[in-house]
C-alpha cells in the first residue's frame, strides 16, 4: 500500500458524490467504512470505482471485533480482503474493540479490558488480518464509557506493545482521546505524551454530544456535530509534535451539506500547513 497523503480527508456520504465529482481536487483523500461495501456490484460500488478513480482512498472497518475473545469471523475477513484487492486503498484501519460473541452481534463497539489475556488474543488477531490482507493495518483508540478494575495496562502502554509485537501502525482519534479524557477524569495532554506517535498513520477527528450528569459531564462520540475547539487545540499540539499526518473529519449523523464538510476539512488543513511551514521539529 501507498500512504495516504498528508494532507485532509473526508468520510465519503453517497449525497455528496456530484458535489465532488464537480470539483474532485477539493479533498485529498476520502473513508469509506468496509461493511457498507461488501456486496459485489450496484450503485455503491459504482460510486466508490469513480471516486477511487481520483482520489486515494482509506478503508475503515468496524465490523471485525479484533478485540473479542473468539476467533475472528473468516467470512467477513475474506470479505474485507476482497475489497481491499478491488479498490487497493492506501489504508485499512479497524477499532481496539469488541463486538460479537459467540453467534451474537452487538451492533457497537465495545471496550476491553487491558490484560495480559486481551493483549495476547489482540496480536493474535491483528496478525491475522495482517497476513490475509498482506498489508500493515492501523488499530483505532477508543472513546469509552466504563473502565475496568481488572486492567494492567495503560491504554497507551497497551497499544505501543500492540505496535511492537504485531508491527501494525495506530489511528489516533483525538476526539476519542478527549471524550475518554472527560469521562473518566484524566488529562488527555497526559495521554497524548504517552501515545506512541511514531507509529500513527492516520489521525481522525469528530465532533462529541455532552450532557451534564450529577457526577460531572458525560460525552458521546456521536460524530453529529462540528470538531470541538478542545479538540482542536490537541490536534494542533500533536500536529506540532509529529508532524503533518493524513486527517480525516468524520461525520456520520445528521450530516450536513458538503461545504460544511470543506470548511472543516479547510480548518484541519489550515494546521497541517503551519506545521509545514514551521520550524524544525524536535525528534
Amino acid at each position: 500500500m501507498r500512504p495516504l497523503p498528508r494532507t485532509t480527508g473526508l468520510g465519503f456520504k453517497p449525497e455528496h458524490f456530484r458535489d465532488i465529482m464537480s470539483d474532485p481536487g477539493a479533498v485529498g483523500f476520502f473513508e469509506v467504512h468496509a461493511e457498507n461495501y461488501m456486496g459485489d456490484g450496484g450503485a455503491p460500488h459504482a460510486m466508490l470505482a469513480a471516486l477511487r478513480a481520483d482520489h486515494a482512498l482509506s478503508i475503515h472497518g468496524v465490523g471485525l471485533s479484533i478485540g473479542g475473545a473468539d476467533g475472528l469471523n473468516q467470512d467477513h475477513l475474506e470479505r474485507v480482503r476482497k475489497l481491499i484487492e478491488r479498490y487497493q486503498p492506501a489504508s485499512f484501519s479497524e477499532h481496539l474493540a469488541w463486538s460479537s460473541h459467540g453467534a451474537a452481534w452487538l451492533n457497537d463497539l465495545l471496550p476491553l479490558p487491558y490484560t495480559q489475556e486481551t493483549l495476547d488474543t489482540t496480536c493474535a488477531h491483528v496478525n491475522q488480518v495482517q497476513d490475509r490482507l498482506g498489508c500493515r493495518m492501523l488499530l483505532e483508540n477508543p472513546a469509552t464509557y466504563v473502565t475496568f478494575e481488572s486492567s494492567t495496562w495503560s491504554e497507551t502502554d497497551f497499544l505501543a506493545e500492540l505496535v511492537r509485537r504485531t508491527g501494525c501502525g495506530l489511528l489516533l482519534d483525538i476526539n476519542n482521546v478527549f471524550v475518554s479524557a472527560t469521562n473518566h477524569r484524566f488529562d488527555p495532554r497526559a495521554y497524548l505524551a504517552a501515545f506512541p506517535l511514531a507509529a500513527v498513520g492516520e489521525i481522525h477527528l469528530a465532533g462529541h454530544d455532552a450532557e451534564e450528569l450529577p457526577s460531572g459531564p458525560l460525552l458521546i462520540d456521536s460524530h453529529g456535530a462540528p470538531v470541538a475547539d478542545p479538540v482542536w487545540a490537541l490536534y494542533a499540539e500533536v500536529v506540532e509534535q509529529a508532524g503533518p499526518l493524513p486527517t480525516l473529519i468524520e461525520w456520520d449523523t445528521d450530516v450536513p451539506d458538503f461545504p460544511v464538510l470543506l470548511s472543516e476539512a479547510a480548518r484541519a488543513k489550515a494546521v497541517l500547513e503551519r506545521a509545514k511551514a514551521g520550524p524544525a521539529r524536535a525528534a
